[in-house]
């Protein structure tokens, strides 16, 4: 991908109807400049998706060797294993990250994006499932290259690096057909932010669609996941209806209803089953280990740490890396 053409004062300028040298004071945050005249070179600065350039000045030439991330969370565990992959790559070659946390806010990963592309970053990560319309925008007119992590089934701007979640979804629900289970539940988190775990959800689902089932019951909650909000939703199921097996939205959700079910005296997976997704170790060391999807979270941060080094240095980058994942077989199931 070639890097867009940044756009330049005087495109500004011409849309607002100024001088250069004044959308140079707005920009600067000059005083004595009308309200007006900052209304116009602002809505001027918006619509053309100009970048202001915090390292001007003194710092004038210099390359950054700031990468720029943009995580969702870091409550999730998930997001600490990606971080380490793509710092250590990143490090050996001179570069540091600097971190900005969505809260799986779309409004808040935009001003993220805007704020960290002043800072010339020489590339960007972004764990984001589905960008705003302005996030792309933004996205595609950065100067440098920029990988979208943990999910493959959308259109990157520009690099994308990650699974199919969607696939991902699938495979846990074929294995579990190919075991026998008829009667499923569901359980997740907030899927309206979280469109990875939706999308694993719509994949589970159209598998079960496939073999002419479907969730016989579904529950969400609007809070992020938890331990505790995956056994609080386990003991609300429990009380509708016991199905024979609930696929969870993650692990963590996951073994909170292991916690759950176990309290109840239910055997498992005798007369319950669980299943998560993540593979991460709390769910493996779990008195009953979870049947769950690994994702490779160290490899996918490393895998684009080694994409943004690759461009920097001119070389040839695949548009999108597929790292796959792993299915877990465990006693859960």
């Amino acid at each position: 991908m070639m890097a867009p053409s940044r756009v330049r004062l005087a495109e500004v300028a011409k849309l607002a109807q100024v001088s250069e040298i004044t959308v140079s004071r707005v920009v600067r945050g000059a005083a004595n400049v009308s309200a007006d005249t900052v209304r116009k070179v602002e809505e001027a600065l918006e619509k053309t998706g100009y970048v202001r350039n915090r390292l001007a000045g003194s710092f004038a030439g210099r390359t950054s060797n700031q990468i720029a991330v943009i995580l969702p969370s870091l409550s999730n565990i998930v997001f600490p294993d990606v971080l380490h992959g793509l710092e250590e790559r990143l490090e050996t070659a001179g570069y540091h990250p600097i971190l900005g946390v969505s809260n799986y806010d779309a409004a808040r990963e935009e001003r993220l994006i805007a704020s960290l592309l002043e800072w010339q970053p020489a590339g960007i990560v972004i764990a984001t499932a589905d960008p705003s319309p302005k996030a792309r925008k933004l996205l595609s007119r950065a100067t440098c290259p920029v990988v979208e992590i943990m999910e493959i089934d959308t259109n990157p701007v520009d690099m994308a690096v990650g699974l199919s979640q969607v696939q991902a979804g699938k495979s846990m629900a074929y294995y579990l057909l190919g075991r026998g289970y008829e009667s499923f539940g569901y359980i997740g988190h907030d899927l309206i932010r979280d469109r990875r775990a939706a999308a694993r959800r719509d994949g589970f689902r159209a598998a079960l669609q496939e073999a002419g089932l479907d969730f016989e019951t579904s529950l969400q909650d609007a809070a992020p996941s938890s331990v505790a909000l995956g056994r609080t939703l386990t003991a609300r199921m429990l009380g509708i209806g016991t199905p024979r097996l609930i696929y969870y939205s993650n692990d963590d959700m996951a073994i909170g209803g292991q916690f759950e079910a176990l309290a109840n005296g239910l055997s498992i997976p005798d007369t319950l089953a669980l299943a998560g997704f993540n593979g991460l170790d709390l769910g493996q060391a779990a008195p009953i280990p979870l049947t769950t999807v690994q994702s490779r979270r160290n490899e996918i941060g490393a895998t684009a740490a080694k994409q943004i080094l690759a461009r920097l240095a001119d070389q040839d980058t695949a548009r999108i890396v597929d790292i796959g994942f792993k299915l877990i077989p465990g006693a859960s199931t």
